[in-house]
């Protein structure tokens, strides 16, 4: 039977860039800041791309989720504490979204139990875990939708920075 080699998967990096239909070369003239071998490498894993890097990728690949996917899996410190976030279409947020609300509109009562006298005891743990992880789900998908909207933003398809200044000048 023949050998077969699995071809590696590619990285986020590579596949925004080749989404551009952006050689390497091109990239490194659209980026200004990193040569394509320094692109290979991080594509590839055998480097870690800087923070600055990502910033840039993410802006000039209009990829604002390179931010995220770099802060939840290569940051030491987002390792920890921050989720990786999907990038999802508006109709599946707004879903997740509503039934995670509806979830904790729900529990809202036990929460309240279980927060008023300032402890929780061992009998509450469980329950308030239960909130807690619907809690986080809420905060997954506004940082989902936080990474829709910028996208759309960075594609021109929207124009967040004129509702924003819009919106400050509301009393």
């Amino acid at each position: 039977m023949p050998k077969t080699t699995a071809k590696p998967r590619k990285s986020i990096y590579q596949v925004c860039r080749e989404t551009l239909g952006l050689s390497r070369e091109k990239a490194s003239e659209l980026l200004g800041t990193m040569q394509p071998e320094r692109i290979e490498r991080i594509e590839s894993g055998k480097y870690t791309a800087y923070p600055e890097e990502v910033l840039t990728m993410a802006e000039k690949y209009h990829e604002p989720q390179l931010c995220n996917f770099y802060c939840a899996n290569e940051c030491a410190i987002g390792k920890r504490y921050v989720p990786e976030v999907r990038a999802q279409e508006l109709p599946q947020i707004v879903l997740e979204m509503l039934a995670s609300l509806n979830s904790v509109k729900g529990q809202q009562e036990r929460l309240i139990e279980i927060t008023a006298d300032g402890m929780i005891s061992e009998n509450e743990v469980q329950d308030f875990i239960k909130i807690q992880n619907e809690l986080e789900r809420i905060s997954i998908t506004v940082e989902s939708l936080q990474l829709w909207a910028e996208k759309k933003n960075a594609t021109g398809e929207i124009e967040l920075d004129a509702y924003a200044k819009a919106g400050k000048q509301e009393p």
